[in-house]
Formats: structure tokens, C-alpha cells, sequence
């Protein structure tokens, strides 16, 4: 199908960069092995990705503002754009060679994201959204899922690892909804989840502390295929608190409901 200019640009960056992270990927289970471990390999492969995504971007789009996770914020002349972007969503499946990581960039607009790309280069997904146009998956339209009741429904989470999060919140968020929902699922990689959530494979989503960089691309996913995003709160900015919860509307309210209590 035919794409904007600008998708055009996020996917020609988004796809460079995916070939450079799948060839470091071959490379993971060699050092597998070693007992120093490819910790340091993988940092390497997230810096080296957000090189040639800044590269592109900024070749095709100079004076855009950059937010990139590993050389933070580079200010533009164009203060009205600012890509937003991940290299690596999901660097800990990286390092142990799980095929579920993604790119992921965003495009914001004097405050609104205005476009999106997600792609996982393992299996060669590629979803992208834009402003009033649509989301989709590999030129295939994007609808979140329509299902009305939570027992009906898989609902994906964020986990707390160590040193990172509430873990006696998270255990409260999940021991509220496991009795109320089909399954709970835990991905590691908050861009593909949101995804996800907008190709109606999972029928929610929530996860507290995160980044602008995991998120930016796959709000305006989610939102493009029908769906609702908010932070826990339910009303307020997901990109701004870090905290996100999303689904169809009926989902997304549910959702709201049992975890802004805790």
C-alpha cells in the first residue's frame, strides 16, 4: 500500500536498524556460552541501532527534536517536532535471544503524537500508524478486540524485576485480576504489547514506570485500530505519568477501575 512520506521515513530508518539488531542477534547464542556474558555485546547493539535511526531521521527530517534511550535528548531548530524513539524495546529478551524486541519510534507534534512505527525484526512485523489515517500490521488494517467482559479477556502486565518497581504493588495488580480475567501474559517489550493490544491479540494492557521511548509509538497504535489509552489514573496523560492502561473502551474503563484503587 502506499504511505505517506513520513511513514515512508520511519520505515526506511525502523528497517536499517532492524537489520543491524537481527545480525547481533546471530551473534547472541555464541555468547551465550562465555561467562562474561553478551551484557556488554547488547548495549553495542542498542547503541549502534540508535545511531542509524538518528542518522536517517535526521537526514530526512533535519531540525526535528531526537529523544533517543541511549543518547537522551538532542534539541532541533524545529521545535514543534521531536522524534521519540527505542532502539531496543525489550533489550532482556535481546540479550537472551527471545524473539519478542521491537524499534520503536514516534512522531510528536506540539504535544500530540502524530505517528508510529513498531518493528520487530525477528519476524519481520512491521506496524505503523498515523494521525487519522489508520493502524496496521504488514499493510493489514488494525482493529483492537471487541470483547465486552474481563473473564472473557487476555490481558497483558509489566512485571517489577530487581531494583525496578513497586514489587508489592505489582503483586496487589495481579492478585485483583487473575481471578477476573482468561490469562495474564508478560511479554517484556511495553512497544509490542501495545501493539498487540491494537491488532486485537491481547485485549488489554497495563504496566506502571515507564519511559516515553517505550511508549510513544504504540499509544498512537492502539488509539489509530479504535482503542482507549490512558494512565491509571483514566484521565490522565499515559506519555507524562508513565504509567498506561489500554483496551477498547469498555476494557480500558474496567481496567481503570480495579487498579486505581491500589
Amino acid at each position: 500500500m502506499i504511505h505517506s512520506a513520513l511513514i515512508n521515513v520511519m520505515v526506511k530508518a525502523a528497517r536499517r536498524a532492524g537489520r543491524s539488531l537481527k545480525r547481533d542477534l546471530g551473534e547472541i547464542e555464541n555468547l551465550q556460552v562465555s561467562l562474561k556474558g553478551p551484557a556488554n555485546f547488547v548495549s553495542a547493539a542498542d547503541r549502534r541501532a540508535e545511531d542509524i535511526l538518528y542518522e536517517e531521521l535526521n537526514k530526512a527530517r533535519p531540525g526535528y527534536g531526537f529523544i533517543g534511550e541511549e543518547g537522551g535528548t538532542r534539541e532541533g531548530s524545529d521545535k514543534t517536532n521531536t522524534w521519540i524513539v527505542d532502539p531496543l524495546d525489550g533489550t532482556t529478551n535481546f540479550l537472551h535471544g527471545i524473539p519478542q524486541f521491537a524499534i520503536s519510534i514516534g512522531l510528536q507534534r506540539e504535544g500530540t503524537m502524530i505517528a508510529g512505527v513498531i518493528y520487530n525484526p525477528a519476524n519481520d512485523e512491521l506496524y505503523i500508524a498515523e494521525r487519522g489515517k489508520g493502524a496496521f500490521l504488514n499493510d493489514t488494517r488494525l482493529r483492537v478486540a471487541a470483547r465486552k467482559k474481563l473473564n472473557d479477556c487476555v490481558i497483558a502486565c509489566g512485571l517489577p524485576h530487581i531494583g525496578r518497581g513497586d514489587h508489592e504493588l505489582a503483586r496487589r495488580e495481579m492478585a485483583e485480576l487473575q481471578p477476573r480475567v482468561a490469562g495474564l501474559r508478560r511479554f517484556g517489550a511495553a512497544s509490542l504489547d501495545l501493539a498487540f493490544v491494537a491488532a486485537g491479540r491481547l485485549d488489554g494492557y497495563w504496566e506502571r514506570n515507564l519511559k516515553p521511548w517505550d511508549i510513544a509509538a504504540g499509544l498512537i497504535m492502539v488509539r489509530e485500530a479504535g482503542g482507549t489509552v490512558s494512565g491509571i489514573e483514566g484521565h490522565d496523560n499515559a506519555l507524562e505519568s508513565g504509567n498506561v492502561v489500554c483496551g477498547n473502551e469498555t476494557i480500558q474503563t474496567e481496567l481503570v477501575k480495579i487498579l486505581k484503587p491500589l
